[in-house]
């Protein structure tokens, strides 16, 4: 986001120069290419910066003061990071913008001209930087995630509307265009299946039925007038986790 003005995209303010941001967070693993575990965080005042402090003055140990509540932090990665923001420096992020950003917005209107991708997908909202997210105008949405994960494509499901999401990175700004022609196979597939179904009359897929991993997922959650039981099925996954 930084880098989108210099690199010739539409942008909006939204730092220090908005007066109602007071602090900025940034993952510098993501598009930052550094490693995992780093985070940083910018604030508009010191004052507002003593907030994060955690200062123990009656620890039997000595006074305790850390910057934050999780205490000590791995040094290595520090380390790797600012080694990661030194080597790619600003020019290399510059780039990095300009072509991430680029496909995104190139695989953006291939969704909205494309003979089969517009009839059946729409694009929710304007998208600016590197996600788009979108949905089916009368498929089944999550069927379309699962079969693009069959093809290898491991794209993101959301809910609240049913949607899928594409974060563009830089390794899908060298095969963007086989993304689009597998989203066009599986889209076309799709719409034969609804086709199929209409014609021996059964139950339109666009409907709450499941199949897939992710259409099984969001469908049965999407179902459910209480969410508990989606808490307790994800606890539960995260407890096999930590298993012995």
């Amino acid at each position: 986001m930084p880098f989108l003005d210099k690199a010739g995209f539409e942008t909006t303010p939204f730092d220090f120069r908005l007066r109602g941001v007071t602090s900025i967070s940034c993952d510098t693993h993501k598009y930052g290419f550094a490693p995992k575990g780093n985070s940083t965080i910018l604030y508009r005042t010191a004052a507002l910066r003593a907030y994060q402090y955690f200062v123990d003055p009656s620890w039997s140990g000595g006074v305790y003061a850390s910057p934050g509540i999780a205490g000590s932090r791995p040094g290595a990665l520090i380390a790797a990071c600012w080694t990661s923001l030194m080597t790619v420096g600003e020019a290399g992020y510059l780039s990095a913008c300009e072509q991430i950003v680029g496909t995104a917005k190139k695989l953006a209107d291939r969704i909205r001209v494309h003979p089969v991708l517009s009839a059946e997908l729409e694009i929710l909202g304007e998208p600016l930087v590197s996600v788009i997210a979108f949905r089916a105008r009368a498929l089944n949405t999550y069927d379309i995630a699962d079969a693009m994960s069959a093809r290898g494509w491991h794209l993101n499901a959301l809910q609240n509307p049913p949607a899928i999401h594409v974060a563009v990175t830089m390794p899908i700004t060298k095969v963007w265009e086989r993304l689009v022609a597998d989203l066009e196979a599986v889209v076309d597939a799709e719409r034969e299946k609804e086709r199929v179904r209409a014609v021996e009359g059964k139950k339109s897929r666009a409907g709450k039925d499941v199949t897939g991993d992710a259409a099984a997922l969001y469908g049965v959650a999407g179902s459910l007038p209480n969410k508990s039981v989606v808490v307790d099925l994800a606890t539960g996954f995260l407890d096999l986790l930590y298993k012995a």
